[in-house]
């Protein structure tokens, strides 16, 4: 989707042959007359860059500039003038444009400026989500949340934020739990406070105690200074307890204990500590089903279960794809120093229409390859392979068929022999490979491609039997097994029945 640039100018002549180069350059071009006409334009919303004149009738430029940076400040204006002094670049840049040239300029010279101006208002929203983040200030204004499912669980989090109810976040893996606690403590009085994460899973079952309630000095072996349990640090904050269901039965025993009593009880002490801590924990997995097996304490989930809210996934709020996409495309090219403006209509189609099945997080790290990948201004098609199906182009001159050079018997020797069953001798007239190396039009397969089906043929030669195939592909275990989630292969399904 093009970027909108709004042209400020008293001058029909320029505002028209401004409006052609910019739309030239592939930008949505925007007019207005005046300063105040411009400034109701971008109280409006939906601009993402201004080129202001400094002379106008009226509400001059720098009066302009002032308006629209105490309502957007970081909303980049680029201000021009058919009359060029030191006096006036140091007065527009003090009052925050990010750019001055005189008019007229050459397309060129426009086109590097709209490009810089996006490079710093990317790099100033990315300074301004982090800073949110570090003071605990990311609330639900913060969120893309414009499908109706995400609103509902907006409005639940704004009236649960209101009170110290425990609330309990259910979804998928990868829907945003965390960012949805972290808004709801950003909205409560506790604002400010310590916001402490804990995934329950991630700790290992010997040392949950201790890091949830800390220990003193000499309480067991390896425990050379006293520890303060995550309880105590977030003391007067809130705390966070993210894949709950996770948590050992005996475990739940103490933390049921720590709510109920508002004190925990470090390892090794002897007397209990008050804490004063609001709960929200979350979980992908179905507690009332875990209470009913056994996995889960009832007295606990009924504890935790008091404000429920659901996180959709991603696939009931397509809607929010669109703006995700561009808020992930605005934060790499922040981060990795690239300068991706949008990704092109049928590519934003393309991403809304897929199944998402890591949720939010799988189109965070598909755009982000994307982004680190792309060297054109826009994102295509080809920049999500895994998704679109699409191998890159080759942009050489197309590369003739050339017969391949029989193995080497020790290569031969390294596969099974039934593989090899019915394959042509040497010197036949055809050979057999269990992977195609060449396309149907006779080019190159890309290299991505050629190693999905070698490492799907791989697993299916040594019936699933995935040391094996890591030893004869001469990779790790831990590679192998990357390269089978990014390629989505289903290992079962090459296993050896029974």
């Amino acid at each position: 989707m093009a970027k909108t640039v709004l042209i400020v100018d008293d001058d029909p002549t320029q505002r028209r042959l401004m409006q052609a180069v910019l739309e030239k350059q592939g930008h949505l071009a925007e007019t207005a007359e005046d300063g105040e006409a411009g400034l109701e334009r971008v109280k409006r919303g939906g601009v993402d860059v201004v080129m202001l004149d400094m002379v106008m009738p009226g509400m001059d430029g720098i009066e302009t500039l002032e308006a629209i940076k105490a309502r957007n400040p970081d909303l980049p204006v680029i201000v021009l003038t058919a009359h060029g002094g030191i006096e006036t670049v140091v007065k527009a840049m003090r009052a925050g444009a990010v750019d001055f040239f005189v008019k007229p300029a050459s397309p060129e010279r426009i086109a590097v400026s709209i490009r810089n101006a996006l490079k710093v208002k990317d790099l100033s929203g990315e300074v301004t989500r982090l800073k949110k983040k570090t003071t605990g200030a990311l609330g639900f204004s913060d969120m893309i949340a414009g499908a109706p499912a995400m609103r509902q669980v907006v409005r639940l989090g704004e009236r649960a934020a209101k009170s110290n109810i425990p609330i309990l976040i259910t979804g998928e893996s990868g829907v945003g739990k965390e960012l949805v606690a972290r808004a709801i403590a950003a909205g409560s009085d506790r604002a400010g406070r310590p916001f402490v994460a804990v995934n329950c899973g991630a700790i290992p079952e010997n040392l949950v105690e201790s890091t949830l309630f800390g220990h003193e000095k000499g309480s067991f072996t390896g425990a050379v200074a006293k520890h303060l349990g995550k309880f105590q640090e977030a003391d007067g904050g809130t705390l966070f307890l993210d894949e709950i269901g996770e948590l050992p039965l005996d475990m739940q025993v103490k933390l049921l204990r720590a709510l109920q009593e508002g004190e925990v009880d470090p390892v090794g002490s002897k007397r209990p500590v008050k804490v004063d801590v609001r709960i929200v924990s979350a979980t992908n997995r179905d507690l009332a089903e875990q209470v009913k097996t056994g996995a889960f304490r009832e007295d606990l989930f009924y504890r935790l279960n008091v404000f429920p809210i659901e996180v959709p996934s991603l696939r009931e709020r397509t809607e929010d794809i669109p703006a995700l996409v561009r808020h992930f495309i605005a934060r790499f090219n922040a981060q990795e120093g690239k300068s991706v403006l949008d990704a092109t209509a049928e590519t934003m189609h393309m991403l809304s229409s897929h199944d998402w099945k890591g949720n939010v997080r799988q189109l965070e790290n598909s755009v982000f390859r994307a982004v680190v990948l792309s060297d054109s201004d826009y994102l295509t098609e080809e920049d999500f392979p895994q998704i679109s199906g699409l191998a890159p182009t080759l942009r050489d001159a197309p590369i003739q068929p050339v017969a391949p050079a029989a193995p080497a018997a020790n290569a031969v020797s390294a596969l099974p022999p039934e593989q090899f069953e019915g394959a042509a001798p040497n010197g036949a007239e055809e050979e057999h490979f269990p992977v195609d190396i060449l396309d149907e039009g006779g080019h190159l397969r890309s290299l991505e491609n050629i190693e999905r089906d070698l490492i799907a043929f791989a697993i299916e030669t040594y019936s699933g039997r995935m040391a094996e195939v890591a030893r004869r592909l001469g990779v790790g275990r831990s590679t192998l097994y990357r390269k089978v989630r990014e390629y989505d292969l289903d290992v079962d399904n090459f296993r050896e029945a029974g």
